[in-house]
């Protein structure tokens, strides 16, 4: 599988997202799919210590045993766990870290994110902390998420030219939400990041599944499927649904599927480095592994966006 850069690290273009393990799949049924995804050739995990009240870092830890040195490890901090454990402090950081790591079963971070911006600590303060980290060995690499373009530029300011040279950790990607339904990131986040070689990670790729292929406009959702469940309502509307159903119809008319449509169209994406896809099965983590392999032509590419 094709590999890409953030920062020092080198990843697979398809990652994957670990959001499931804990709550939505148990223990063996995310030993099989951290199996499938080693086997299809993927190094690139992305956890959080929120997902599943960490249970989803405990899983995966468990999952990969001894292989954990085969992978790119990635996990993120800062959001809320409960009133003591949120935000981006420095003692916080350092608390989070060791308690990823415990869960993890790991001595080392290879990518560690900061979920979400924290309005009450400056970011100077907060790089400082990971800095730490990274002098410590405890992470190899820092990045960032659901950050804007501006907050962006404010991290960028707070960490010296000469600081970097002489080793100081700046943010080497940003993972925000992005897809072929979902085109913000394309107005400031993007540019930023190709401008300032920072790698983009996108998250909800399939658009929250509609863009797997297997939702039809006048059909019911499959059973179990994210068609009914909190998001359902915000992604699976009318002019959702028939842009996927166009999009589809293209996929096939170029002897692909849907799914392959929308991870191709985020691999040709300038910036991004690997596409996060959950699974809740070794069959999905199969069909996702192989999923960006189409090499999207101009012509196809102008087809698309008259499409969308």
């Amino acid at each position: 599988m094709e590999k890409r850069k953030i920062g020092s690290l080198e990843v697979t273009v398809v990652g994957l997202g670990c959001n499931n393990f804990g709550w939505r799949i148990d223990a063996q049924a995310t030993t099989e799919v951290v199996d499938a995804a080693l086997e299809a050739g993927i190094n690139f995990f992305d956890t959080a210590d929120i997902y599943a009240g960490g249970k989803s870092e405990e899983f995966l830890g468990r999952a990969l045993g001894a292989r954990r040195g085969q992978v790119v490890l990635a996990t993120k901090f800062g959001m809320k766990l409960d009133e003591q454990r949120n935000g981006a402090k420095p003692a916080y950081v350092h608390q989070a870290v060791e308690d990823s790591l415990r869960r993890l079963g790991t001595d080392y971070i290879d990518l560690y994110q900061l979920h979400t911006p924290d309005a009450s600590t400056p970011i100077a303060d907060t790089l400082g902390a990971l800095n730490d980290l990274v002098k410590a060995g405890k992470v190899r690499e820092i990045g960032c998420s659901n950050f804007s373009a501006a907050q962006l530029r404010e991290a960028e300011a707070a960490v010296s030219p000469s600081s970097v040279s002489k080793g100081a950790a700046r943010f080497v990607s940003v993972q925000n939400h992005y897809s072929m339904l979902h085109r913000e990131p394309e107005s400031e986040v993007l540019p930023k990041c190709v401008g300032a070689g920072i790698a983009f990670i996108p998250y909800f790729p399939l658009a929250n599944g509609l863009l797997s292929g297997k939702y039809r406009r006048g059909q019911p959702f499959p059973a179990g499927s994210r068609g009914s469940d909190a998001f359902g309502p915000k992604i699976f509307t009318d002019e959702n649904l028939a842009k996927a159903e166009s999009l589809a119809n293209f996929a096939a008319s170029r002897g692909h599927t849907l799914l392959e449509l929308a991870m191709s169209w985020l691999a040709s994406r300038p910036a991004v480095a690997s596409i996060i896809a959950g699974a809740k099965t070794a069959a999905q983590v199969k069909a996702n592994a192989t999923a960006a392999d189409w090499r999207l032509s101009e012509a196809d590419l102008t087809e698309i966006s008259r499409l969308l």
